[in-house]
């Protein structure tokens, strides 16, 4: 039956992909010929997620090795799953139980929530494995894991690796070791979901806000004198102070200052180092004091040089407090209000006060008990006690005071926001805001200033920095066998740059922290009793037994990190702690395709946890990719409405032109810009394929072949020639898969493919294919091996429309997924015949450049002349004559001694060729057509050139728009350069 005219990929892809499972076409081994093992695990989606650029790139690349390996004979597994995705699943759930009525979270209790984010799960599951599938992902789905596969309440239990008992003994055996504990350090807290969580799950974003200037009074009426010197020396303002300015962007952790930090160096505040000052805020009669002390964190260039030390509630002052012995008194509870727990705040404030004379130690229980909120503000927002104190401060008159014309104050309504009032406020008749005059007014000093927040990336509030118990990993004590294995090479990372990143953050490691405040999750398996003695054992039967009959137990309500349960996903897929054929046969995996941005949060983990638990490393390779952008190289976001959805690129383009395009733009360490119009040009590169299949065919080229895989027996130079060219773009991919330079390989196939297959072999072989002479036979054969190697070479990038066309052309004793790759090498280029077609196919280019530029119409068939011919050109000239002649449109071929005046040349090895033009366009016009040209271009050249030249605008523009006039720059000198080219070619013709 005859080929379709077109490739309908919305039809086809559905139809091959149940084609390839329903074969078994991916499952683990299958097609294998070799011992050698290949295994990629993949990087677990959330299970109710759905597929966003950043899976469908990494997927594609994965996919790629993975079919390369399979067709060339290894033991091959990707091994599939999602992760149970904590905080994500969670939230999901709870969502849709609100908005279908259902009880709370708290009102239906942990067990019976935990049935219902089950449910959750299986009906959320098939979405993004489906999705995977549409993007052609060859996984093996009858190993799906699940990171809580196994737990109590799966539905698909015994169905799968037992992924939770896994976890649950690696959490045993690591506490009992040492290197799991329980303390309270200072975490990333979301007060919506009310629970830590990582760095990663947090999104520093940049926002208007404002720095308030306060004085915090010496303590009994101490005075010093204050100098401040310019660079050279002189002083610049020389006053008596009875207080230390600070400055703060968040008012309401003043509350919970433990001491006012100065650098060592800062000779400002050297005569008032080691006294103590007062919190200038809560009833004055119980006002804290507090010391000034010396620490490096301070920038004495940076504000007042005085830093205010809140540890509870900073992570840089968390660190000082650490040094400083600093105590660090928690002010807020778990949803991010005052805490209204505990004693009076005048009975807690006479032992902080105690505590910052010397005359009194706190345990970190007792530190943390003491609430050092105002009665008056307990209870509060945070936000709401930050108005609170802004406006306390100022109406007592210790803000810093400036002038109403500070340019720091910025353009906003300054006297209503230096008030804590919304600057929508009115104020007047205030007593606290002077009337408006010329500027001089002193008015409080409130910086308005960008501030970077941080958010929670699903729950959009701003996170709290909060002093919790948690449980941590002792990371240093595991960290050493992950970094000598990549010191010493045992770990490849791909590209070399993310070392560097790898060593920075494993010799730098803090704590890891392990636990979240959740009920979805690996619950932790540590029990207490009432003296708050731990009892951790793998069930609480176990932990009774060590505790004793007659011991109440209260097991710990928090949930494991979903990074703890991940970082065992390679071991844990294999089916771990159990000495599994499957991790025998393919651990450690070979290669780890990721994101650079989970580096340290999953890969760096995965390298400690399995060196600590099974003492091998995890993989062999490592390739990070970075962040999936659009065409200008911004980050995609849905506020800016430039998301790309890769289900609906599929609809539209289908599955092979989005990998096509993943492959191309997947350069080491590059900037990865997805370019719609590039997605459509790589779709028209499958047509192309299509309609070189179709020309074939049309031809007989497919009639009557036997399935013989043998590389044909050339004769004929152009014959001789592609199989020389197939030889030597096998070798290309190979190289560059083998490097992971995925980029290399698609470009390389691009142009073989397109340029030497599609466009030239397709041409040069038409006089073979209709003379029905000695080399028909030979050529049709040659033509029908060259479009299989095609279909092979190119089928772990665009697995279905060559799937597709290996079925329609001929009789296979196996489907394309399992085809042999092939192993030919350079023994056939054939250096005669390659030398001949290459010096034909630049004698044909030339011409036809030469007609472009000089604007000759393009049907027109122009004379040719010749000088200075030598032997081996000649004989490369008559034997492909007609090729020439019918290509670059001459009808004849004159030998010279001399070129005619008006002549454009062509200059090509062996042989001077001209083509004589002078009689055919108007050289006056041309010239003055492509000076106009020119001058254009140089004005815009000219000013890209002063922007990029501008230290200003290279500094401050956007990286991505500094990027896009760089490339336009590019672009406009290469085309300046091909119109000079032009010209020169016009002096030519006089």
């Amino acid at each position: 039956m005859a080929m379709e005219k077109t490739f309908d990929a919305s039809e086809a892809e559905a139809r091959l992909y149940k084609a390839w499972e329903e074969s078994g076409a991916f499952k683990a081994g299958a097609n294998a010929s070799r011992e050698d093992a290949f295994c990629v695990m993949i990087p677990p989606p959330n299970v109710t997620g759905s597929l966003h650029m950043g899976h469908a790139f990494n997927n594609t690349l994965q996919d790629i090795l993975v079919r390369w390996h399979r067709m060339r004979g290894f033991d091959t597994l990707w091994q599939p799953g999602t992760d149970h995705a904590g905080i994500a699943t969670q939230m999901v759930t709870e969502r849709e139980m609100a908005a279908n009525g259902e009880p709370s979270r708290r009102e239906m209790g942990r067990e019976a929530f935990l049935d219902r984010v089950w449910q959750q799960k299986v009906k959320s599951r098939g979405t993004i494995i489906g999705q995977l599938k549409r993007l052609g992902a060859s996984a093996d789905w009858s190993r799906e894991a699940f990171t809580m596969g196994g737990a109590a309440g799966d539905p698909d239990r015994g169905n799968g690796p037992n992924f939770h008992d896994a976890v649950i003994k690696v959490f045993v055996d690591m506490y009992n070791k040492g290197l799991i504990y329980r303390g309270k350090r200072l975490v990333n807290w979301d007060p919506h979901f009310e629970t830590a969580i990582s760095d990663l799950e947090v999104e520093n974003i940049e926002n208007p806000g404002h720095m308030w200037h306060f004085k915090y009074p010496l303590a009994g009426g101490a005075t010093y004198t204050y100098i401040e010197k310019d660079e050279d020396g002189n002083v610049v303002l020389e006053e008596e102070r009875d207080y230390i300015s600070i400055a703060t962007t968040r008012p309401e952790t003043m509350l919970g200052d433990g001491a006012v930090a100065v650098h060592p160096s800062d000779e400002r505040y050297a005569p008032i180092v080691g006294k103590l000052c007062e919190i200038p805020v809560g009833p004055k009669e119980h006002r804290r004091l507090i010391p000034i002390i010396t620490d490096d964190y301070p920038d004495p260039t940076f504000g007042s040089g005085a830093v205010k030390i809140t540890g509870a509630h900073d992570f840089n002052d968390y660190g000082v407090a650490k040094r400083g012995n600093i105590p660090c008194y928690r002010l807020m509870d778990t949803k991010a209000h005052m805490r209204d727990d505990g004693a009076p705040y005048e009975e807690a404030a006479l032992i902080a006060g105690a505590v910052a004379r010397g005359e009194r130690t706190l345990t970190e229980a007792e530190t943390d008990a003491l609430n050092l909120v105002p009665d008056h503000l307990r209870g509060l927002d945070r936000f709401e006690a930050r108005k609170r104190v802004v406006e306390e401060i100022t109406s007592e008159g210790l803000a810093v005071m400036t002038r109403a014309d500070d340019p720091r104050l910025g353009a906003a309504p300054k006297k209503a926001v230096i008030a804590g009032l919304d600057p929508a406020t009115s104020t007047d008749g205030d007593p606290r805001v002077e009337p408006e005059d010329d500027g001089s007014t002193l008015v409080p000093l409130v910086e308005a200033r960008p501030i970077m927040q941080p958010f929670g990336d699903r729950s959009k509030v701003v996170i709290e920095p909060m002093l919790t118990d948690q449980w941590f990993v002792d990371a240093e004590k595991i960290v050493g066998p992950a970094l000598e294995a990549v010191r010493s090479g045992e770990v490849k990372i791909v590209p070399e740059s993310g070392e560097k990143t790898y060593f920075h953050w494993l010799e730098n490691i803090e704590p890891w922290c392990i636990s979240r405040q959740l009920w979805w999750g690996h619950q932790i398996p540590v029990w207490f009793d009432s003296d708050g003695n731990q009892y951790c054992a793998p069930t609480e039967a176990e932990a009774q037994a060590m505790a004793g009959d007659d011991v109440a137990l209260t097991r710990d309500p928090d949930v494991l990190d979903t990074w703890f349960s991940s970082g065992l996903w390679p071991i844990g897929t294999l089916g771990w702690p159990e000495q599994t054929p499957e991790l025998k046969k393919y651990f450690p995996t070979s290669v780890l395709v990721t994101g650079q941005d989970i580096l340290f949060f999953w890969v760096a983990r995965m390298m400690m946890m399995q060196l600590a638990v099974v003492d091998q490393i995890p993989f062999k390779d490592v390739y990070l990719h970075g962040l999936v952008r659009d065409a200008k190289g911004k980050k995609m976001s849905k506020s800016l409405g430039n998301v790309v959805d890769p289900l609906e690129i599929i609809d539209e383009y289908g599955a092979d032109a989005l990998r096509f395009t993943n492959a191309a733009m997947a350069s080491l360490g590059g900037v990865l810009k997805l370019d719609m119009q590039r997605i459509a040009g790589y779709r028209n590169f499958g047509t192309k394929l299509w309609n070189a299949t179709r020309f074939a065919e049309m031809n007989g080229v497919f009639e009557n072949r036997t399935p013989s895989v043998d590389i044909p027996k050339a004769t004929a130079t152009v014959n001789q020639w592609i199989i020389g060219e197939t030889a030597r773009v096998r070798g290309e991919v190979d190289a560059a898969l083998a490097a992971y330079r995925f980029d290399d390989a698609a470009a390389a196939l691009y142009r073989f493919v397109w340029g030497k297959v599609c466009d030239w072999y397709v041409e040069f072989s038409k006089p073979l294919l209709l003379d029905d002479g000695p080399q028909t036979a030979e050529t049709k054969a040659t033509m029908a091996w060259v479009i299989d190697q095609c279909l092979i070479l190119l089928h772990p990038i665009m697995p279905f429309i060559t799937e597709e066309l290996w079925a329609v052309t001929g009789d296979r004793s196996k489907m394309l997924v399992h085809a042999d790759w092939p192993t030919y090498g350079d023994d056939l280029i054939d250096a005669e015949a390659d030398r001949e077609m290459n010096w034909v196919i630049g004698l044909i280019e030339g011409i036809r450049s030469a007609r472009q530029q000089m604007h000759v119409p393009v049907g027109l068939y122009l004379p040719l002349v010749v000088k200075d011919m030598g032997d081996a050109a000649k004989a490369a000239w008559d034997r492909n004559e007609v090729l020439i002649k019918r290509l670059a449109r001459i009808d004849d071929l004159t030998v010279v001694d001399a070129f005619p005046k008006g002549c454009a040349t062509v200059p090509m090895e062996g042989a001077s060729f001209g083509l004589p033009l002078a009689d055919i366009i108007d050289v006056a016009e041309e010239k003055a057509r492509l000076e106009k040209s020119l001058q254009k271009l140089a004005k815009e050249i000219g000013g890209m050139k002063g922007r990029l030249g501008n230290p200003k605008f290279v500094e401050s523009a956007p990286e991505e728009v500094v990027e896009e006039t760089r490339a336009n720059l590019a672009a406009r000198e290469e085309e300046a350069a091909q119109l000079n080219e032009a010209l020169a070619r016009l002096a030519e013709l006089g």
